[in-house]
C-alpha cells in the first residue's frame, strides 16, 4: 500500500507527523517513534519572548528603558522557566537531525515582525529541514480590523522567508474572519503548507484567590470537527498541502482528516498518552483500513470528502446547520 504524501515540499512515507510538543526534547523518544512509523517531527516552539529577552540581556547596558516591551516581558515566564533556551534549542535541532532520518521541522512562535525572526536562519544553519511559523496572536484590544490581523500573518511570513530558503508552514488559529481567503493570502506570501489549527489555551480564574491561572488539557477527538470543516473548505482552493493538528487520536480520525483534505496529521496529545506503541498501531491500522476498502494509495483518498469533491456539498453549508438544529429539536420533544 502506498501511504506516501506531500508536506512542506517533502515526500513523506506516510501522513503521521509528530506535532510540536515536549516529546521533541527527548532524542531517544523521537527516534523510537520514527522507527515505529513517524514520517516527520515538528519541534516544540522557540518563543519570540525568549529571543527578545536574550537580546535585552545582551544589551542591558544600553538605554532600553524607552522600549516598553522590556517592561511587558515581566508578565512572561523567567528565562529559566523555558525548557530550552535559544542556544540549547539550536543544539537540539542538530541532535535530532543527526539521529533521525526524517524531516526535522523547527518552530518559531511570535506575534510581530522583528529581529527575533533572524533565528529562522540559525535554525536552518543548525540543520532544520523546515520551519513551522506559529503566530499565536489574539487581538484583544479591538484596535485592529480583521484584515489587519490577518495581514499581520503574511507580513511576518514574508520577513521570515526573506531570511531563509527553508520551506515554511504557517500554523493558523481558527479565529479568522475568512479562513479560505487567508489561506490564499498566505500561499501568495510564500507558505509551503498550512497547519489547521493552533489550539488556544484559554486561562482559568481562581475565584477565591482572584488570580488567573494557565489551563492545559490534552485534546480529544471532539475538537477534530472544526478542523474537518475548514480542511474541506480550503482543500483545492490553494495549491499547497494542508495539515490537521488537534483532535487526531485514532485511525478513524486520521482517515477523516485525509478525506477532508489533509496531506498529513500532526499527533501530539495522542502520543503523549499512548507513546511509541500508539504510533505503530496507527501506522498499521491505517494501511489495513485502506486495503480493506480497496484503495490503492493514500493520495486516492485525500480530499474525497472535501467541499470540492463531496457528493453533498450542503453537508458542510447552511442547510446542514438548519437540519442539525431541527433534528435536535425533534429529538428533545
Amino acid at each position: 500500500m502506498d501511504l506516501s504524501t506531500d508536506f512542506m515540499g517533502y515526500t513523506l512515507e506516510n501522513p503521521l507527523v509528530i506535532g510540536a510538543s515536549p516529546l521533541s526534547d527527548d532524542v531517544d523518544a523521537i527516534r523510537r517513534m520514527v522507527d515505529a512509523g513517524a514520517a516527520a517531527v515538528v519541534m516544540r516552539s522557540l518563543f519570540m519572548e525568549q529571543l527578545v529577552r536574550e537580546q535585552l540581556a545582551a544589551h542591558r547596558d544600553l538605554d532600553l528603558h524607552s522600549d516598553t516591551y522590556a517592561e511587558a516581558l515581566s508578565f512572561f515566564p523567567e528565562r529559566s522557566d523555558f525548557s530550552l533556551g535559544p542556544e540549547e534549542y539550536l543544539e537540539q535541532v542538530a541532535r535530532l537531525k543527526a539521529t533521525v532520518g526524517v524531516p526535522v521541522i523547527a518552530s518559531l512562535n511570535g506575534t510581530t515582525q522583528g529581529d527575533w525572526t533572524r533565528y529562522a536562519g540559525l535554525m536552518a544553519q543548525a540543520g532544520a529541514d523546515g520551519l513551522e511559523l506559529n503566530i499565536y496572536y489574539l487581538p484583544l484590544d479591538g484596535d485592529e480590523s480583521p484584515d489587519a490581523v490577518e495581514q499581520r500573518l503574511a507580513d511576518i511570513l514574508r520577513q521570515v522567508k526573506a531570511q531563509v530558503d527553508l520551506p515554511v508552514a504557517m500554523k493558523l488559529t481558527y479565529f479568522m474572519s475568512s479562513p479560505v481567503f487567508t489561506a490564499r493570502r498566505l500561499e501568495a506570501a510564500g507558505a509551503a503548507s498550512l497547519v489547521l489549527f493552533n489550539r488556544l489555551f484559554q486561562p482559568d480564574i481562581d475565584i477565591e484567590a482572584l488570580e488567573v491561572h494557565p489551563s492545559l488539557q490534552l485534546s480529544s477527538p471532539a475538537i477534530l470537527k472544526l478542523r474537518l470543516l475548514w480542511l474541506a473548505a480550503i482543500y483545492g482552493k490553494v495549491g499547497i498541502p494542508l495539515a490537521a493538528s488537534g483532535g487526531v487520536h485514532g485511525v478513524q480520525d486520521v482517515i477523516k482528516a485525509v478525506m477532508a483534505g489533509a496531506s498529513v496529521v500532526q499527533l501530539t496529545s495522542a502520543l503523549l498518552q499512548g507513546g511509541t506503541e500508539h504510533m505503530s498501531t496507527l501506522r498499521r491500522e491505517l494501511e489495513e483500513w485502506l486495503v480493506s476498502h480497496e484503495y490503492e494509495s493514500l493520495r486516492q483518498m485525500r480530499g474525497s470528502m472535501s467541499l470540492l469533491h463531496c457528493p453533498d456539498p450542503e453537508a458542510y453549508e447552511r442547510a446542514n446547520y438548519i437540519r442539525t438544529l431541527q433534528t435536535w429539536k425533534a429529538l428533545t420533544r
